[in-house]
């Protein structure tokens, strides 16, 4: 949820960023940010896009960098949420963006969600991939607390690939806490098959 201010600034940049761009360079930007979105590597050809994009049209870049950073957090939010098109629409027409243009992008939103959906996996997997996993089960023999002996635990070892490393993750849950784990794993299992 964002607060008063962050609402406040947001809507700010997107007032500017209607007053910037008129319909046709709203979708000519709007081409540029998803060819950014589905391809957040190539930054070079992204700054360069939008420098002729602001040459084009007589904008200040440096403005126009604020906006689009600034226009880039919805987007990037509802990838980490896994929000719809309509959701994403709803999101810019509260931050002040007009229903056409903000119909406008949800449009292209809902061409290009399998492919940002892919990405965003791609990264979560890459960043910590998990390459084995072992686990313990144990009961609690002696505690400061009487209610917690007896009570069951499960120890997770994790073995996680960052870059070109490995590293182990212990982590200790309660009964409740593994099986909440457990569904979690099977629900993020469930996703992962939908997209291979």
């Amino acid at each position: 949820m964002y607060s008063f201010r962050d609402f406040e600034l947001k809507s700010l940049r997107i007032i500017l960023f209607e007053l910037y761009c008129f319909r046709k360079q709203f979708s000519a930007l709007t081409e540029v940010l998803f060819h950014f979105l589905t391809e957040p590597k190539e930054v070079e050809r992204f700054l360069a896009q939008l420098s002729e994009f602001a040459t084009i049209n007589q904008i200040s870049l440096g403005p126009l960098r604020s906006i689009v950073k600034s226009f880039l957090l919805v987007p990037n939010g509802a990838l980490k949420k896994g929000l719809t098109a309509e959701q994403v629409r709803a999101d810019f027409i509260t931050l002040g963006l007009s229903e056409e243009k903000a119909t406008y992008f949800s449009e292209k939103w809902k061409q290009n969600a399998p492919t940002l959906a892919r990405w965003a996996i791609g990264q979560t997997l890459m960043i910590n991939q998990l390459i084995d996993m072992e686990w313990k089960f144990g009961v609690t023999s002696g505690s400061s607390e009487l209610e917690k002996v007896g009570s069951i635990f499960l120890q997770l070892k994790l073995v996680l690939k960052k870059g070109n490393q490995t590293e182990n993750l212990y982590i200790e849950l309660t009964l409740p806490q593994f099986y909440s784990f457990l569904h979690e794993m099977e629900r993020v299992r469930t996703s992962m098959e939908c997209f291979s």
